[in-house]
């Protein structure tokens, strides 16, 4: 997605411009456009997918940054493993004691760190989670259930047991998170960037765009929020599960499919009542269903451009090729 969004960025927009996301999700589209010189707005109902974003973007002070990190680990080595008993049924089922443990000594931790670490620390938790939950290796998108057992790993081709502790993967991703935000001060440019938590079908937006590039959800594919209960359960998240569109506990019948179309009308509506005439509008969806051309004509975007991306997805169980549909449209 990254390589299709500097695509677009040339193709469509100007440095200087302004780029809208209305379906912000882990905010590619925001740093690719500061990177090629535009300001971003990114909107998202998911607290998790904007706290991801905010993160990936800010512009941090990187030695600071690093040095509150790794004192928050050293933090939770001295505090240890911590009892587990007054943590939520979820988090019981879905983790071992071990990881839980680890998990919840370092959520203490993160409470007595400065505001602005705290973030990071925030999503470097969130990804230690969802690595040590009791499941596969090739499952870790969509488990449907625990798994306590050892099993036939189809990643390592071997037998593998489920994680039971959780300090690897935060000593792994407290190094990651800092190499991946000094990789992108290294291109970051000085554009705004705002990450908004609301809903695209009444946001009303901070500067007026130029143009949107967006991947909205697929209707009935995805629950977001359930995706990534672990970081809802640890942090508290407000849950905005009810705004979400297209989801996956709705189906995809004929009223849900209906439902979807009125609710992307309405982001695409609200969202060009902010742009000048004649701004691009990029959308990359699988629509299978075909109901993306009545939706931009409900929103009042005329249809430009329509192509098929072929997309060979290789890693879990999910790997294989499926096709994307890429529309252009403007603002009328």
């Amino acid at each position: 997605m990254p390589q299709l969004v500097e695509v677009f960025l040339d193709r469509y927009f100007e440095p200087g411009e302004c780029v809208y996301d209305p379906f912000v999700g882990s905010g590619t589209t925001l740093v690719e456009a500061n990177t090629f010189g535009c300001a971003g707005i990114g909107c998202d109902v998911s607290a998790f997918n904007c706290l991801l974003s905010d993160v990936k973007t800010e512009n941090w002070s990187l030695g600071l940054l690093e040095l509150g990190l790794k004192g928050a680990l050293e933090a939770f080595r001295r505090l240890g493993r911590r009892d587990t008993d007054d943590a939520s049924e979820w988090l019981q089922e879905w983790y071992s004691e071990g990881a839980l443990g680890d998990l919840l000594a370092y959520r203490d931790v993160i409470r007595g760190l400065d505001p602005s670490t705290a973030r990071v620390a925030k999503v470097i938790l969130s990804r230690a989670a969802r690595s040590a939950r009791l499941t596969t290796h090739f499952d870790l998108d969509f488990p449907k259930a625990p798994v306590r057992d050892a099993y036939f790993c189809h990643k390592h081709k071997r037998t593998c047991r489920p994680v039971q502790e959780a300090g690897k993967f935060l000593v792994r991703y407290t190094l990651d998170t800092v190499r991946r935000l000094r990789d992108f001060s290294l291109l970051r440019q000085d554009r705004r960037v705002e990450v908004l938590h609301g809903d695209a079908r009444r946001v009303e937006l901070p500067l007026g765009p130029s143009g949107i590039i967006t991947s909205p959800p697929y209707p009935g594919l995805i629950d977001y929020h359930e995706q990534h209960r672990y970081a809802y359960e640890l942090l508290g998240l407000e849950d905005r599960r009810c705004d979400e569109i297209g989801t996956a506990s709705k189906g995809r019948s004929r009223s849900a499919l209906s439902e979807y179309r009125v609710g992307m009308i309405e982001v695409f509506k609200n969202a060009a009542a902010q742009m000048s005439s004649g701004s691009t509008v990029v959308v990359v969806v699988n629509d299978s269903k075909d109901v993306y051309p009545a939706i931009l004509d409900g929103a009042g975007l005329v249809l430009q451009d329509r192509l098929t991306r072929h997309v060979n997805r290789r890693t879990g169980r999910r790997a294989g090729e499926f096709y994307e549909d890429v529309l252009v449209a403007r603002t009328s």
